[in-house]
């Protein structure tokens, strides 16, 4: 693995090779400005010269793929996890201050409809922002480590109607599926002919309900997520005493995000970064070039494809990193105990000077601390959830870097050699 280089003012340089590095930093013309990815800052004053570096990134709905490679070797590869809690929180959070209004304050009405943010124009949804912003932030992060001069950002437009119907063409695409009818509920019914899908009219009870496959605040009100139930199936469903065999349609979440975030990440890197090159491309070019340079398909292999130049020579190793949640504000367990007692949600702060995600070292291996108890004993697990121990005594860890939004770890990525010219695509 390569080590980074910034110099005296903290700009980004060429990286260097371990063993140079080991050198600048015994004779003292070199500080550690980092652990992970490991980083020097010069302290003494020297050239700057750079080569070109194109940083490839494969945008993605649950991962992100980044390489920076140069004409002749590959600088930085990384592949990031991202947050899919964002919107289940919210819900939480809206359901708990709507408990708390109703039990404290029912005077105050609801003021939801008065938010200026959502009226604002270029307003995204909290998820699809706090993913877009990921995006951002591992972008950042690169050029903060190498001289960046051209991003490549791989983007795909996907066209629903097509996906859910492939033989759609013509008007088709003006007439969807609800056409004539006047509102979802109608169309469901329609659809299931009137008839509970349970039971299939042996109930006898002639009042039908619309029935929701998923939450609504994660499955919404598409057709999809619908189901024609009884009155008397769908009491039985809520009280627990009967399951259901039906499963909602696949979801279209993932390919929105992507139509979403397609023009704006690349709008804003060049407000953001007008002296970089920034540049879009598309999924059918990365995978030809994935194909005809042998190459495993992985996110960090499509990122390196994206950046364009084939012929350097792979990383053997990537930065795994995971995005985690930066603060947990809920002060107080909802059960309350005898007496009254509501029992705090989370642990302090610092136990025994640890914090919830800490990088620590155990027996040779590095893990993270998923779990702490307050007498010191702490559940330590890699990134990919293999414990490394489920209770270990704070005296017998050392800490090796404090918690970061990021989780980051060094895998083994496996680097095939591009083809040469003439051997045609491989399979």
């Amino acid at each position: 693995m390569r080590v980074f280089v910034l110099n005296k003012r903290g700009k980004p340089l060429m990286p260097c090779s371990p063993a140079k590095a080991r050198l600048l930093l015994k004779e003292k013309k070199a500080i550690v400005k980092r652990r992970t990815p490991f980083t020097i800052q010069l302290t003494i004053a020297t050239g700057e010269s750079k080569q070109p570096v194109t940083l490839g990134v494969d945008a993605g709905y649950k991962h992100v793929g980044l390489s920076a490679s140069t004409e002749k070797a590959e600088l930085y590869a990384s592949e990031v996890e991202l947050r899919q809690d964002v919107s289940d929180l919210l819900s939480a959070r809206r359901a708990l201050r709507q408990s708390r209004r109703n039990r404290k304050t029912r005077y105050r009405a609801p003021r939801f409809n008065n938010r200026l943010c959502t009226k604002r124009k270029g307003w995204l949804a909290p998820s699809v922002e706090n993913r877009i912003n990921a995006h951002l932030s591992r972008i950042e992060a690169v050029l903060r480590l190498l001289p960046v001069t051209k991003i490549t950002v791989e983007t795909a437009s996907f066209d629903m109607q097509l996906l859910k119907n492939p033989d759609i063409a013509g008007k088709e695409y003006q007439e969807g599926e609800q056409l004539g009818f006047w509102n979802v509920r109608e169309y469901v019914l329609f659809r299931d002919r009137h008839v509970c899908q349970h039971c299939y009219g042996r109930s006898k009870d002639p009042v039908l309900n619309v029935h929701h496959l998923e939450s609504r605040r994660t499955g919404g009100d598409s057709p999809d997520n619908l189901i024609t139930l009884c009155e008397t199936c769908h009491k039985a469903l809520h009280r627990g005493d009967i399951t259901l065999k039906a499963k909602r349609g696949k979801s279209f979440r993932a390919e929105a995000f992507m139509g979403i975030m397609r023009w704006e990440v690349h709008n804003r890197l060049r407000a953001l970064h007008p002296g970089i090159e920034v540049s879009n491309t598309y999924g059918y070019r990365t995978k030809h070039a994935r194909i005809a340079n042998g190459i495993a398909k992985s996110h960090c292999a499509d990122a390196f494809c994206i950046a364009g130049n084939l012929g350097a020579e792979r990383l053997c190793e990537f930065f795994f990193q995971k995005q985690t949640r930066r603060n947990n504000r809920q002060i107080h367990k909802l059960s309350i105990l005898k007496g009254g007692i509501r029992k705090r949600n989370q642990a302090p702060f610092e136990v025994k000077g640890f914090r919830l995600f800490d990088k620590v070292a155990y027996q040779g291996e590095e893990g993270f601390i998923f779990g702490r108890r307050s007498s010191g004993f702490f559940d330590v697990r890699k990134l990919d959830g293999t414990r490394i121990s489920a209770g270990i005594s704070y005296k017998k860890l050392h800490l090796l870097e404090k918690r970061r939004t990021y989780l980051t770890e060094i895998r083994k990525e496996e680097a095939l050699p591009p083809l040469r010219e003439g051997r045609g695509l491989r399979a």
